[in-house]
């Protein structure tokens, strides 16, 4: 079972779970803030700010979406949208690039469509934020977290320990990245199972790094 099948079945198992574990009862939401990062299925709305392709603010998109088009890649809501409100969050995470002021307290949604764990996927379609970039603008948002909060690192600290992280990337180091040798010199280079390898260890220390 390769990589991308095996994370939307596990996608699928975790909102099933939710799904089930839920009355949809009105109350705090069970964790203090939700931070998303990805590509296109998360992303909602961060590429609007950006000089790319890869866009999805416009019909057909969003036709299923109170707001219309938003930049999801969706007809309608997506998989964020889903969780926060699994989690029962009143509405979906703002994405980094418009979250202002005190709702960047409840999270921030760092998702850009076409990004990669590796910095070069998705160039060929414009501008994007790589897993990389979207970990420095997660230490943005910690800046500006530490001003709401008096400035104080433990208090910062302990209320980013409580917050949840979900991460869903990878998909496009393949298809926008491997897959296009007219681009891209990767498949050239590795093998598959050589490629694979170099993608968990930069993983990996990304998350370790976040």
């Amino acid at each position: 079972m390769n990589s991308c099948l095996r994370t939307w079945i596990m996608l699928s198992m975790l909102l099933f779970i939710i799904m089930k574990s839920q009355k949809f009862v009105k109350g705090e939401p069970l964790v203090p803030c939700l931070f998303f990062m990805g590509s296109s299925t998360f992303d909602n709305g961060n590429n609007n700010f950006l000089v790319t392709k890869a866009n999805s603010n416009y019909l057909p998109y969003g036709i299923d979406y109170p707001d219309g088009p938003t930049g999801r890649f969706s007809n309608g809501r997506n998989i964020p949208d889903f969780l926060a409100q699994f989690l029962r969050f009143d509405n979906p995470i703002p994405p980094f690039a418009s979250a202002r002021g005190l709702e960047i307290l409840r999270g921030v949604n760092y998702a850009s469509g076409q990004a990669g764990i590796r910095d070069e996927t998705g160039f060929q379609v414009g501008d994007w934020f790589s897993l990389n970039r979207q970990l420095l603008n997660h230490k943005t948002t910690i800046s500006r977290f530490s001003r709401l909060l008096g400035r104080n690192v433990g208090v910062t600290k302990d209320y980013l320990n409580k917050c949840l992280y979900i991460v869903n990337i990878g998909i496009n180091d393949y298809t926008s990245n491997y897959f296009l040798p007219q681009y891209y010199s990767t498949s050239l280079v590795y093998t598959p199972d050589q490629f694979a390898a170099i993608l968990i260890r930069q993983y990996a220390q990304q998350l370790r790094v976040s």
